[in-house]
C-alpha cells in the first residue's frame, strides 16, 4: 500500500514538503480516538530476544531513528508507534537556525538515494526541552544529537556544544555529538583532534556535575581516510567517550545510476540511502575490528532491506538507525527488520544449542571419541 499509493503521492511534492505534509499527518493522528493503538498494533513485533542494556539504558529493541526526521523533538512518540526503540531528535544548535536556502533536499529515485543540504534548520536547545515537556516519552529512548550554530567558528565550538548540552541534559537519555556534517561550512572541520578534543573535554567535565551519567556518542563522516579514524578512535578510548555512530552523509557521488547531469545540477549536499551502505558497512566493521569491540557502535547509512540490517548487526554494531529505508520503504519496514533479526536469533540460538548438544554427545563416556 506504501510503495504503491502512498509513496506516489508524496513523492509527487518536493522531498521537504512531503515531509511536511506526512508530520503534519502524524500530528493530526494524535487526535483521532484509537489511532494510536491501531498503528502499535500493525507494526508491532514480539522481540523480547532482542532487547539490550547499552550505556545502563535498557532497547527494547536494536532499531532507531537517525537524525533529521525529527529535528525539534516533536515526534519521537509518533515515530515509536512504528516499532522503533529509540529516536535520535536533531541535531540541535543553542539558537535556533534557518539553515541554508531552499530547495535543499532532492530524491534519487533510481539510486533510493537522498542529496540533502538542510544546513542543521532546528528551532533551538529551549524549543527542543519545552516540547519534549509538553509531549513526555513514552516506551521510547531519546537520543539528542548536538551540534554548533552554522555562524558560530569552529575554534569557539565547545562554547555551543556545552550550552546545548547543559539544556538538554535533564531531558534526553543520551548524546550525540554531530562533529561531522558535511552541510554546515567548516564543520567536519570538528573532526581534526585538536578542536574535537577540546570539544570532548569540555562535555565530560561538564557531565561529572550531574547526578546521572548521559552517554556521549561522536558521529563520524564516511568521508575520512582511516588514520584519521584511527586518531579518533585513540581519543575516544582514552577519553571516555561512549561510543560511536557510523556514520554520516558522504559527499561522494561514486557508482550512482542517476544520469551525472541530473546530480551535477542538484549541487553539493550528503548523500544518504543505498549507495552509502558498503561504505558504512565497512567503517562499523573497521571500527569494530579496531578496537576489539571496546566502543559500542550504532550503524546507520543506507540500510534499504532487513537483510543488510542484520549485515551491520553482524559487521559489529550494537544498534542501527535507519533514516532513507524509512522514507523508500514506509513505516512497516521497522517490522520487517525487527522479524529477520527475530528469526534470525531464534535460528542461531538454535543452531548453537545443537553445536553444544552435539560436542557434549561426543565427549560422554561411551562416546566414540573417548573410546
Amino acid at each position: 500500500m506504501y510503495k504503491h499509493l502512498i509513496r506516489p503521492i508524496l513523492f509527487s511534492f518536493t522531498a521537504e514538503t512531503a515531509h511536511a505534509i506526512t508530520f503534519a499527518a502524524l500530528k493530526i493522528l494524535r487526535y483521532i480516538p484509537g489511532s494510536q493503538s491501531f498503528i502499535r498494533l500493525i507494526s508491532s513485533v514480539k522481540t523480547p530476544a532482542l532487547e539490550k542494556e547499552l550505556f545502563g539504558i535498557t532497547f527494547k529493541n536494536p532499531v532507531g531513528i537517525a537524525a533529521g526526521l525529527d529535528k525539534n523533538g516533536e515526534f519521537y512518540n509518533d515515530l515509536a508507534n512504528f516499532g522503533v526503540s529509540f529516536v535520535e531528535i536533531g541535531s540541535i544548535t543553542p539558537r535556533a537556525q534557518d539553515g541554508n536556502p531552499k530547495p535543499r533536499c532532492f530524491r534519487l529515485i533510481e539510486d533510493n538515494a537522498i542529496i540533502n543540504r538542510m544546513g542543521i534548520n532546528n528551532n533551538g536547545a529551549k524549543y527542543a526541552v519545552e516540547s519534549i515537556k509538553n509531549n513526555p516519552p513514552k516506551d521510547v529512548v531519546i537520543v539528542c544529537s548536538l551540534s554548533k550554530n552554522a555562524s558560530t567558528p569552529n575554534e569557539l565550538a565547545s562554547k555551543d556544544f556545552e550550552k546545548s548540552f547543559a539544556i538538554m541534559y535533564d531531558f534526553v537519555d543520551m548524546f550525540v555529538l554531530n562533529i561531522s556534517c558535511p552541510n554546515v561550512k567548516d564543520l567536519s572541520g570538528l573532526q581534526d583532534i585538536s578542536v574535537l578534543s577540546e570539544v570532548i573535554d569540555t562535555l565530560l567535565t561538564q557531565r561529572r556535575y550531574n547526578d546521572e551519567i548521559r552517554p556521549i556518542l561522536l558521529k563520524i563522516s564516511p568521508d575520512i581516510p582511516f588514520q584519521q579514524l584511527d586518531d579518533i578512535l585513540k581519543l575516544a578510548l582514552s577519553s571516555g567517550i561512549d561510543g560511536i555512530v557510523a556514520t554520516n552523509t558522504t559527499k561522494s557521488r561514486e557508482g550512482l545510476k542517476t544520469d551525472a547531469q541530473t546530480v551535477e545540477s542538484i549541487g553539493d549536499g550528503g548523500l544518504s540511502g543505498a549507495p552509502l551502505f558498503e561504505r558504512s558497512l565497512k567503517f562499523v566493521k573497521y571500527i569494530h575490528d579496531k578496537t576489539e569491540g571496546m566502543l559500542p557502535i550504532i550503524g546507520v547509512g543506507g540500510i534499504m532491506t532487513a537483510d543488510q540490517a542484520q549485515q551491520m548487526m553482524d559487521a559489529g554494531a550494537s544498534l542501527i538507525e535507519v533514516y532513507s529505508g524509512f522514507i523508500y520503504n514506509g513505516p512497516l519496514f521497522i517490522k520487517k527488520i525487527l522479524k529477520t533479526l527475530r528469526n534470525n536469533a531464534k535460528q542461531r540460538l538454535l543452531s548453537e544449542t545443537q553445536t553444544e548438544a552435539a560436542t557434549k554427545a561426543q565427549t560422554e563416556p561411551g562416546s566414540e571419541v573417548q573410546q
